[in-house]
């Protein structure tokens, strides 16, 4: 009788374990690629990595959506510093802020320039494509508005202005003919840029901007007599743009940016990035950076300073 009961066990044994490796393969299947892993197939080891942590050859993760193209910092703008003293190279910003800009007469002749003074002076950018000695319909839109004192007087106030002009001249008496032929191939690549860069095929053509680079408006041509519409269309791109400029002010502002003063009331709109014993240093929207120390800052500035550094138990 034993024997027989020993001899019923045995099979009874290869037919669990058999059974156990069937249902081991069947979890397996189920459990294959694109079957979405479950906490009872988790192993209970915590040292190992639950499946849908771990690295597969098969996976090739999640396409990545190409981002807005980098804009670069023209090479001229570019500041190489100390890499032992970082700020060393910084301009002071009192010298930075009383910098004249090299310009003739009431129109920018950099983009750079042009663009900067925007930012920091909260106004629209006009940019107008020219061709002063080709392009009769140029030649009437200076003499109709742009040339009209009360559009000057208004302009002056309310905008910056930039002229790219495709007919290149270089009348500079005091550099050697060499040296001028590299200038007049220099600004011809720039308004060809330029051109390139707005979509600029004819002329004239008028560009509005946001201070922060942001084209509002392109008006291509003109007619004689239509100075007063041209005028109406600037000024209401001027209106557009200031109250597109104060929503883009205080979404600086959520980020740490705020208008800065000196002694003599000349304003920066900027954030701090680093302050040690009194001296500051500041960037602005733009990326331009800029030093300086408490004491040359406004007494609402330096209150603004003190109070930082009492929160901070500085």
């Amino acid at each position: 009788m034993i024997a027989s009961l020993k001899a019923n066990v045995f099979p009874m044994r290869h037919l669990t374990t058999s059974l156990l490796a069937l249902a081991v393969l069947a979890s397996c299947a189920k459990s294959g690629p694109g079957t979405k892993p479950t906490a009872d197939m988790l192993p209970s080891d915590s040292n190992v990595s639950p499946p849908i942590m771990r690295s597969s050859a098969r996976d090739t993760g999640t396409p990545v959506q190409p981002g807005p193209p980098v804009e670069l910092t023209p090479e001229e703008d570019i500041v190489f510093t100390d890499p032992d003293n970082p700020e060393a190279s910084l301009p002071e910003l009192s010298t930075l802020l009383a910098a004249a800009p090299q310009r003739r007469g009431p129109w920018e002749q950099s983009e750079s320039i042009a663009k900067r003074r925007a930012a920091r002076e909260g106004k629209p950018l006009l940019i107008w494509f020219t061709d002063s000695a080709r392009s009769p319909m140029c030649k009437a839109l200076s003499q109709e508005l742009f040339s009209n004192p009360e559009f000057e007087a208004w302009a002056a106030e309310k905008l910056v202005r930039l002229r790219v002009d495709a007919n290149v001249v270089v009348d500079d008496a005091d550099i050697s003919l060499e040296d001028k032929e590299t200038r007049l191939t220099e600004i011809r690549s720039y308004v060809a840029r330029m051109k390139k860069q707005y979509k600029v095929l004819g002329h004239p053509v008028i560009l509005m901007l946001n201070p922060s680079g942001e084209v509002l408006n392109t008006y291509r041509g003109y007619k004689r007599g239509e100075a007063d519409y041209k005028w109406g269309l600037i000024k209401q791109a001027e209106v557009a743009s200031a109250h597109s400029y104060q929503a883009w002010r205080k979404s600086l502002e959520k980020k740490g940016y705020r208008e800065w003063r000196d002694r003599q009331d000349r304003r920066v709109f900027a954030k701090l990035t680093n302050y040690a014993n009194g001296s500051l240093t500041l960037i602005e929207p733009d990326g331009t950076r800029s030093r300086t120390h408490e004491n040359k800052l406004s007494e609402d500035d330096r209150a603004w300073l003190a109070e930082q550094k009492r929160m901070r138990g500085l």
